[in-house]
């Protein structure tokens, strides 16, 4: 767990550290004007009844932290349980982006049956960039390119589309549809099947390439207790797809239906002298 922690709280930091080098260079080249000093940090924490792996049949919980940068008395960006942890370099309208990252979580053999045989993969750190637009004030779209590094070394897309409904002044309803692609070297660590797997897992030898990874849907519903507190909770369905689903991995021993439920709180402050 420790080490989990410590990537996160890397992560955390090198978006900080963009954030305010990429402002120093808007504010010198004249395109910002000089900043005040008072920014606002949400950082929580949220806990995920998530598959124990990609085409798992089985469930455990796992937590993950949660963070988030803007100028004091700007509003709180919208995030889906989809997002990864982003900070918008540029903005123009309705228009963001940005640099980008997610936690990828690995697997073990020793702590799963229905991986015997298949080994280890390592968490993997995926970073890239996002793009996000609203179409009209309730309808968000966002599109993430992630590369990963540990686990896996390929490219993850993902395509979103949010209705955000807010139902009272404390109350937000949020939800839609969501499309995942991933590459080869994205997708065949968790899917594919060597000859010396094979032998000892007793499943098929299998060659999963890259493509369409999974479609689904998700909702959230977000209640915000005081200006500083707010809670949230969510389900998310995904259908694993293409080769993915074909796994014999998946097919004898897991499944393409893949649904998360996950439960957060954060707390907003402000602090001053950022930079």
């Amino acid at each position: 767990m420790s080490h989990k922690r410590g990537v996160a709280i890397l992560i955390a930091a090198l978006w900080i550290s963009a954030a305010a080098r990429a402002a120093d260079t808007a504010i010198s080249s004249g395109v910002l004007p000089p900043p005040a000093s008072d920014w606002t940090i949400t950082i929580g924490a949220e806990g995920r009844l998530e598959p124990a792996f990609q085409g798992s049949r089985h469930d455990l919980w796992r937590p993950y932290p949660l963070f988030d940068l803007r100028r004091v008395g700007t509003p709180e960006r919208f995030r889906s349980p989809r997002d990864g942890a982003g900070i918008a370099l540029f903005e123009a309208g309705n228009f963001q982006l940005g640099p980008v990252g997610q936690l990828r979580s690995g697997r073990s053999e020793a702590n799963e049956p229905a991986l015997r045989g298949l080994g280890r993969v390592r968490w993997t750190v995926e970073a890239g960039i996002f793009a996000e637009y609203w179409w009209v004030p309730w309808l968000r779209s966002r599109a993430e390119v992630r590369q990963g590094f540990g686990g896996h070394h390929g490219i993850v897309s993902d395509l979103m589309l949010d209705a955000v409904i807010p139902v009272t002044g404390q109350l937000t309803m949020s939800g839609g549809p969501r499309v995942t692609f991933a590459s080869t070297r994205a997708t065949s660590p968790y899917f594919d099947i060597n000859a010396l797997q094979s032998a000892l897992s007793g499943l098929p030898m299998f060659n999963a390439r890259g493509g369409v990874h999974s479609f689904g849907a998700g909702t959230q519903a977000r209640y915000r207790w005081t200006p500083q507190w707010a809670t949230h909770a969510f389900v998310e369905y995904e259908r694993l797809t293409g080769d993915a689903a074909k796994s014999p991995l998946v097919v004898q021993r897991g499944s393409a239906n893949q649904l998360t439920f996950g439960l957060g709180a954060t707390h907003s402050f402000d602090i001053q002298g950022f930079w």
